[in-house]
Protein backbone atom coordinates (compact mmCIF):
# COMPACT_ATOMS: atom_id res chain seq x y z
CA UNK A 1 0.00 0.00 0.00
CA UNK A 2 0.97 3.70 -0.43
CA UNK A 3 1.67 5.12 2.57
CA UNK A 4 0.67 8.48 1.09
CA UNK A 5 -2.87 7.37 0.27
CA UNK A 6 -3.30 6.89 3.92
CA UNK A 7 -1.31 9.20 5.55
CA UNK A 8 -0.87 12.98 5.05
CA UNK A 9 2.99 13.82 5.85
CA UNK A 10 2.97 17.45 6.37
CA UNK A 11 4.88 19.64 9.32
CA UNK A 12 2.93 19.85 12.40
CA UNK A 13 0.48 22.39 13.33
CA UNK A 14 0.27 24.24 16.99
CA UNK A 15 -2.88 23.58 18.10
CA UNK A 16 -1.46 19.53 17.76
CA UNK A 17 0.96 20.24 20.25
CA UNK A 18 -0.98 18.21 22.97
CA UNK A 19 -1.75 15.51 20.60
CA UNK A 20 1.80 15.13 19.96
CA UNK A 21 2.80 15.25 23.51
CA UNK A 22 0.30 12.43 24.30
CA UNK A 23 2.38 10.61 21.86
CA UNK A 24 5.45 10.69 23.31
CA UNK A 25 4.43 9.16 26.35
CA UNK A 26 2.48 6.59 24.47
CA UNK A 27 5.91 5.88 22.17
CA UNK A 28 8.57 5.71 24.98
CA UNK A 29 9.24 4.40 28.44
CA UNK A 30 8.61 6.78 31.48
CA UNK A 31 11.79 7.61 31.92
CA UNK A 32 12.93 8.52 28.61
CA UNK A 33 9.83 10.55 27.33
CA UNK A 34 10.18 13.66 26.80
CA UNK A 35 7.43 16.51 29.23
CA UNK A 36 4.51 17.17 27.86
CA UNK A 37 5.91 20.76 28.71
CA UNK A 38 9.31 20.60 26.76
CA UNK A 39 7.27 18.97 23.34
CA UNK A 40 4.89 21.79 23.83
CA UNK A 41 7.61 24.10 24.01
CA UNK A 42 9.33 23.05 20.83
CA UNK A 43 5.96 22.71 18.75
CA UNK A 44 5.69 26.05 19.61
CA UNK A 45 9.66 27.45 18.57
CA UNK A 46 10.19 25.05 15.96
CA UNK A 47 7.28 23.36 14.23
CA UNK A 48 8.99 23.44 11.08
CA UNK A 49 11.40 20.83 12.58
CA UNK A 50 8.72 18.15 12.83
CA UNK A 51 7.19 15.82 10.47
CA UNK A 52 3.60 14.38 11.69
CA UNK A 53 1.83 11.74 9.68
CA UNK A 54 -2.09 12.11 9.97
CA UNK A 55 -4.06 9.52 9.28
CA UNK A 56 -6.44 10.87 6.52
CA UNK A 57 -9.46 8.52 7.53
CA UNK A 58 -9.90 10.19 10.97
CA UNK A 59 -7.57 12.90 10.99
CA UNK A 60 -5.40 11.78 14.27
CA UNK A 61 -2.02 11.65 14.33
CA UNK A 62 0.03 8.55 13.74
CA UNK A 63 3.22 8.64 14.11
CA UNK A 64 6.05 12.07 14.14
CA UNK A 65 9.43 12.80 13.68
CA UNK A 66 10.89 15.68 15.49
CA UNK A 67 14.38 17.37 15.80
CA UNK A 68 16.77 20.49 16.60
CA UNK A 69 19.02 22.30 13.93
CA UNK A 70 22.57 22.90 15.36
CA UNK A 71 26.28 23.30 14.28
CA UNK A 72 27.05 21.09 17.24
CA UNK A 73 28.95 18.12 16.00
CA UNK A 74 27.89 15.80 19.06
CA UNK A 75 24.22 14.60 20.80
CA UNK A 76 23.29 16.25 23.92
CA UNK A 77 20.88 15.63 25.96
CA UNK A 78 19.92 19.45 26.93
CA UNK A 79 18.94 19.46 23.05
CA UNK A 80 15.67 17.53 24.26
CA UNK A 81 14.50 20.12 26.54
CA UNK A 82 15.75 23.46 25.38
CA UNK A 83 14.03 24.25 21.77
CA UNK A 84 16.14 27.72 21.76
CA UNK A 85 19.34 25.98 21.27
CA UNK A 86 18.17 25.22 17.72
CA UNK A 87 19.48 27.49 14.71
CA UNK A 88 17.92 27.86 11.49
CA UNK A 89 20.52 27.30 9.71
CA UNK A 90 22.28 24.53 11.54
CA UNK A 91 24.04 22.32 9.51
CA UNK A 92 23.40 19.00 11.82
CA UNK A 93 19.68 18.03 12.59
CA UNK A 94 19.45 16.28 16.12
CA UNK A 95 16.72 13.74 15.81
CA UNK A 96 14.90 13.88 18.98
CA UNK A 97 12.27 11.62 18.65
CA UNK A 98 10.40 9.33 15.92
CA UNK A 99 7.32 7.79 17.43
CA UNK A 100 4.51 5.88 15.84
CA UNK A 101 1.57 4.71 17.98
CA UNK A 102 1.24 1.25 18.49
CA UNK A 103 -1.89 0.67 16.26
CA UNK A 104 -0.22 1.76 13.45
CA UNK A 105 3.33 0.15 13.67
CA UNK A 106 4.07 -2.79 11.11
CA UNK A 107 3.92 -0.41 7.99
CA UNK A 108 6.83 0.95 7.55
CA UNK A 109 5.29 3.98 9.18
CA UNK A 110 8.49 5.10 10.56
CA UNK A 111 11.01 4.28 7.91
CA UNK A 112 8.54 6.92 5.83
CA UNK A 113 8.36 9.38 8.20
CA UNK A 114 12.54 9.17 8.44
CA UNK A 115 13.08 8.70 4.69
CA UNK A 116 10.54 11.83 4.17
CA UNK A 117 12.25 14.07 7.01
CA UNK A 118 16.24 13.10 5.93
CA UNK A 119 14.89 14.43 2.27
CA UNK A 120 13.54 17.72 3.93
CA UNK A 121 16.05 18.42 5.85
CA UNK A 122 18.48 17.77 2.95
CA UNK A 123 16.96 20.15 0.81
CA UNK A 124 17.12 22.68 3.78
CA UNK A 125 21.24 22.48 3.23
CA UNK A 126 22.19 20.27 6.37
CA UNK A 127 24.71 18.00 6.78
CA UNK A 128 23.88 15.34 9.20
CA UNK A 129 21.24 13.67 11.02
CA UNK A 130 22.27 12.44 14.21
CA UNK A 131 20.44 10.47 16.57
CA UNK A 132 20.80 8.42 19.68
CA UNK A 133 19.25 4.55 20.27
CA UNK A 134 18.57 1.57 22.36
CA UNK A 135 21.01 -1.12 21.28
CA UNK A 136 17.47 -3.17 20.24
CA UNK A 137 17.30 -0.42 17.58
CA UNK A 138 20.71 -0.08 15.78
CA UNK A 139 19.36 -2.27 12.97
CA UNK A 140 16.13 -0.69 12.38
CA UNK A 141 18.38 2.76 11.93
CA UNK A 142 21.01 1.27 10.00
CA UNK A 143 18.51 -0.24 7.37
CA UNK A 144 17.50 3.38 6.95
CA UNK A 145 20.86 4.13 6.15
CA UNK A 146 22.37 5.24 9.31
CA UNK A 147 26.01 4.39 10.93
CA UNK A 148 26.99 3.16 13.97
CA UNK A 149 28.92 6.29 15.93
CA UNK A 150 29.56 4.34 19.33
CA UNK A 151 28.15 5.07 22.78
CA UNK A 152 26.55 8.20 22.92
CA UNK A 153 27.20 10.60 26.02
CA UNK A 154 23.55 10.68 26.52
CA UNK A 155 22.08 9.71 30.14
CA UNK A 156 18.37 9.90 29.34
CA UNK A 157 16.78 7.70 31.71
CA UNK A 158 19.49 5.77 32.56
CA UNK A 159 19.85 4.01 29.76
CA UNK A 160 22.80 3.18 27.89
CA UNK A 161 22.79 4.60 24.15
CA UNK A 162 23.80 4.62 21.20
CA UNK A 163 24.79 7.59 19.07
CA UNK A 164 23.62 6.70 15.17
CA UNK A 165 24.73 9.12 11.90
CA UNK A 166 23.16 9.86 8.51
CA UNK A 167 25.50 12.24 5.91
CA UNK A 168 23.98 13.91 3.12
CA UNK A 169 25.37 13.18 -0.09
Amino acid sequence: MNLSEKYEFRSIRREEAEQVAELEQICFPPAEAISREDIIDRVEKIPELFLVAEDRETGKLAGYLTGLATDEEVFQDKFFTDADLSTPNGKNNMLLGLGVLPEYRGQGLARELMMRYLAREQARGRKRAILTCVDGKIGMYERMGFQYMGTSASVLGNAKWNEMGYIFS
